[in-house]
């Protein structure tokens, strides 16, 4: 079956609905694929809030919100993203309450904001309010909230459709998709003037993660099979430091925000070691690596010593009912805490991507070093990579990242589509795709998509989290070979048409091998050690030689080969990053 829109976005979170709702609101017809249906795309787990320099509690500026931004991402961070972010973000999240998002009120009736991490005031002196939020459900909220709009502007909605393959002419122009329909098992085309690709993550890579089982980094992985599509700094892969201890189930950095500690098995509050200007609202990656050391160094708690407390018994009740209501309830329902009257157990968990399909600032995806733009493709979101977060996201900012650029991406869209015509789809489009699935049913005697997988997540945590060093991720690129092997076999015992779950397994087992082979390579190229990229064998930051954007191609599965991207630096010279 064949669909025509003028704009087609991929992803239904919060970054793909901003994109369809602004280029709707440029007049562009527009239709949505979705894996899920929109309400439960990933954005809804964001819990803690949107930053954004409004000053409703106290004195801020766009200007100190680029700081932290740039220093929060060790420098990697492309300073002209920084600036466009930290100024109109603010705009966009009074857009959102416009929209009609429920934000929690001060008792003046203004937006209440809470502390976050890396989030200062006065160039890194002391902790800011600026995390705008609706209890601990902002993004839900933000989903809901954009969900409803796309509704009101009659947007044309595909849910459970799961793309497959993204179609390129002859000059390299993007102009369409193929998608698997779930509820049949046909295949569709999308012929599209301009495409906006914003599908999210991929930390199902690993073990323990905050992320949906959907997060499987299907469209990033499409585009770096065709081999002349890059992605951007795939070596940065962030750990939230609180996740429910072996679930992974995130606890928001707005527990810390609220007053909550973390403590060691004495009883310490030993970020105070770490970072005693912001203590337990330092960095993502830096909290991170400093549970990590503590349980290393049997400081860790419980009969195992292999997790850290998060300690809230001192709040008041109120603040945690009312403030933070589902981390109450996930604590009480999944671990039998009552976090009023005992510590929660975490530990770290994978929780984000800083890289991914590079673009320009307007969402234009881009194939070089060069920043030669590819016609008609954009992306936004968790599956882009702007450069904005650089070696490591600062809380909140991925809720402002997918309006901001969102938006800026869906507009971006729009005007080319209003500039351009639709180009035919070529007679088998859908071939590549079509063997895909066939291929896959068509295998016997090989393993099943699970078994595959539980090894893949296992080793990527095992060899390619929190620390790395040479001899662990040589030992993953070994490990990664041997899997892209066994994947070659995997078998499925679903060989129907019609919600064949097995099928969806297999396919995005093989986007994950494919994402996993990105990341491991390019950590192994970066010999140094810069935000969530932590090399134990290279422990110091190296400007002179890596102070540079990572581009990886695969040439072949196993075998990739770099280019390298300049980081925009305007304000804010590198220096050491301490807090």
């Amino acid at each position: 079956m064949a669909h025509q829109h003028d704009v087609l976005v991929i992803g239904a979170g919060g970054a793909g609905l901003t994109a369809a709702l602004y280029a709707a609101h440029r007049g562009a017809d527009v239709g949505v694929i979705s894996k899920l249906y929109p309400t439960r795309s990933h954005t809804g787990a964001a819990q803690g809030g949107i930053g954004a320099a409004l000053g409703n509690v106290e004195e801020d500026h766009w200007e100190w919100h680029m700081y932290d931004t740039v220093k929060g991402g060790d420098y990697l961070t492309d300073q002209d993203a920084a600036e466009v972010f930290a100024r109109e973000v603010i705009d966009a999240v009074i857009e959102l309450e416009h929209m009609g998002l429920p934000f929690d009120r001060l008792p003046n009736g203004k937006i209440a904001q809470r502390r976050f991490g890396g989030h200062t005031k006065e160039w890194g002196k002391a902790p800011v309010h600026r995390a705008a939020h609706a209890a601990d459900r902002t993004g839900h909220m933000i989903l809901q909230t954009l969900y409803q709009q796309s509704v009101k502007r009659g947007i044309t909605f595909y849910n459970e459709f799961h793309v497959l393959d993204v179609i390129f002419n002859e000059e390299g122009r993007a102009i369409g998709v193929v998608a698997l329909e779930f509820a049949t098992g046909e295949l569709h085309t999308f012929q599209a003037k301009a495409i906006v690709i914003a599908s999210g993550g991929f930390g199902r890579l690993f073990k323990v993660t905050s992320n949906a089982f959907t997060l499987t980094g299907d469209v990033q992985a499409i585009l770096y099979r065709k081999g002349w599509i890059p992605l951007e700094d795939m070596e940065f892969y962030q750990f939230h430091p609180t996740g429910l201890y072996r679930l992974g189930i995130l606890v928001t950095e707005g527990a810390r925000g609220e007053g909550g500690i973390l403590r060691n098995a004495q009883g310490e509050r030993f970020m105070e070691r770490y970072a005693p200007t912001i203590k337990d609202l330092a960095p993502r990656d830096m909290v991170s690596r400093a549970m990590y050391l503590e349980i290393k160094e049997g400081r860790g708690c419980g009969p195992n010593k292999d997790y850290i407390c998060l300690d809230l018994t001192h709040l008041d009740p109120e603040i945690i009912e009312k403030k933070l209501p589902d981390i109450a309830e996930f604590s009480r329902t999944y671990l039998g805490v009552d976090p009023l009257k005992e510590p929660i157990p975490v530990v770290p968990t994978a929780h984000y991507a800083m890289g991914g399909i590079p673009t320009t600032l307007d969402g234009a995806v881009i194939k070089d070093g060069q920043g030669t733009e590819i016609p008609g493709l954009f992306a936004a979101g968790e599956a882009a990579c702007v450069s904005l977060h650089g070696a490591n996201r600062l809380g909140t900012n991925s809720l402002g990242d997918l309006v901001v650029f969102g938006r800026r991406a869906g507009l971006a869209a729009a005007r080319f589509a209003q500039a351009n015509t639709f180009v035919d789809l070529p007679p088998d489009a859908t071939g590549p795709a079509r063997e895909l699935i066939e291929g896959l049913k068509g295998n016997t005697g090989g393993e099943s998509p699970f078994a595959i997988r539980k090894d893949l997540q296992e080793t990527m945590m095992e060899n390619a989290s929190v620390f790395r060093t040479e001899e662990l991720l040589e030992k993953q690129v070994g490990i990664l070979k041997d899997l892209f092997e066994r994947y070659k076999k995997v078998t499925i015992e679903d060989k129907g048409d019609r919600y064949n779950a097995d099928l969806v397994e297999a396919i995005e087992l093989g986007f994950l091998l494919d994402n996993a082979e990105a990341l491991v390579h390019s950590a192994k190229n970066r010999k140094e050690s810069r935000g969530a990229h932590a090399r134990e064998d290279y422990p110091e930051r190296d400007d002179e030689n890596w102070l540079k954007h990572t581009l990886v191609y695969r040439e072949a599965p196993g075998k990739v080969r770099f280019d390298y991207k300049p980081v925009v630096i305007t304000k804010f010279e590198p220096k050491p990053r301490v807090y």
